[in-house]
């Protein structure tokens, strides 16, 4: 496939056959950096992207020849274009695979590279290098490290907690009273479950983010799996009075996994009893789902909260891995799965400022139905 390329003393593109005139291609439309030597290794192509990755400037690169206008070396040192001599050796490689290179200074690049023949083994007409910057590379990699940092802190405490307790009660069971090995025994099996807990949303990002969190569709009530996450906050001790609830009936009929329900149900209102205050409302109604072009029918919960809400800032980190309201606490990943699994559902999930001034979610989930029942 033939692109057109800017050549050396022109200032317009060439367009060979299947060029710019067939699709509409500029090297400078293109995100990635390219450069582009002819077949005596001199850089007739050096597009914008690839100056601002390399920091090198356009008309420094054109015309010289590709090794002195990137040069560039492994990360043991070796000089790479003398190293692969895209002019030389076998006639049937084709390229390079996309390798982390530096250039002077020790910038960092990733580096992929093509050979151009006019049949296979023929000689080189073009080499076409395409170049990245790391830094979405290194991104990812800060977040894993930040992943790895949270699961150590959040882990060594209860551990610690676990290991303590055991090996008190080991070595002087005879010394307390059944009260107090009750009280030790209730503390290591709450420390026990924030480490399952935790594993579990450990596993739940590892699939959310391989695209392989599995939704396993069944009739779900949704009014009722409400009314139970509630009860379970009466029962822990927070007022029945601090709740409202707002069914709007008829409901359609809800094909989801429970299971995940349950847990975007229980982060959402977990969150607007620990970090909101006043009254706790949640709303569940119809509304419409635009699927395939079309409107169905689909429903909607709504959880809000009195408290100071989330300032307009931050509304677009919410869903992010890590990100923790005004109070501290937690590991920062339950919105994030939140926001996976109702995805997962083909559903969509938003946060806003509710009317009694505090943080509203709102995730609205497609009925889901089988086919044989639509």
């Amino acid at each position: 496939m033939a692109v057109g390329v800017r050549t050396i003393g022109e200032n317009a593109l060439a367009r060979p056959s299947g060029g710019r005139d067939a699709l509409g291609i500029d090297p400078e439309d293109l995100p990635d950096g390219l450069v582009v030597a002819d077949e005596e290794g001199r850089v007739i192509c050096f597009n914008a992207a690839a100056a601002r990755i390399t920091a090198v400037p356009r008309h420094e690169a054109l015309g010289v020849e590709l090794e002195h206008a990137l040069p560039l070396e492994d990360l043991k040192g070796r000089r790479w274009w003398q190293l692969t001599d895209p002019y030389g050796g076998l006639a049937i490689r084709v390229g390079q695979p996309e390798r982390n290179l530096l250039l002077p200074g020790g910038r960092e690049v990733l580096v992929s590279a093509r050979y151009v023949r006019e049949h296979p083994t023929g000689p080189v007409r073009r080499v076409v290098v395409s170049l990245r910057s790391t830094e979405a590379r290194r991104r990812t990699e800060r977040s894993h490290a930040e992943l790895i940092a949270t699961v150590a802190h959040e882990l060594r405490s209860p551990l610690t907690s676990v290991k303590g307790f055991t090996a008190t009660l080991l070595a002087k069971w005879e010394r307390f009273t059944d009260d107090q090995k009750r009280l030790m025994l209730e503390t290591v099996d709450a420390d026990a479950n924030r480490v399952t807990r935790l594993i579990a949303e450990l596993l739940d990002i590892s699939r959310i983010d391989s695209g392989r969190l599995e939704v396993r569709r069944q009739p779900v009530d949704i009014a009722a799996a409400v009314g139970r996450h509630i009860q379970a906050h009466v029962a822990a001790g927070q007022a029945p009075d601090r709740f409202l609830v707002r069914i709007q009936r008829p409901l359609p009929d809800l094909w989801a996994d429970p299971d995940k329900i349950d847990q975007v149900l229980g982060n959402l209102l977990e969150n607007a009893v620990r970090h909101g205050e006043g009254t706790v409302t949640i709303e569940v109604a119809t509304a419409p789902v635009r699927i395939d072009e079309h409107d169905e029918k689909g429903t909607a919960v709504t959880v809000s909260d009195e408290g100071p809400g989330i300032p307009e800032e931050s509304m677009g980190r919410v869903f992010t891995r890590f990100w923790r309201g005004s109070k501290r606490g937690g590991t920062g990943l339950g919105l994030y799965i939140v926001k996976g699994i109702v995805e997962a559902h083909g559903g969509t999930i938003a946060v806003g400022r509710g009317s009694g001034g505090g943080a509203e979610f709102r995730f609205i989930l497609p009925v889901g139905a089988p086919a044989y029942l639509q």
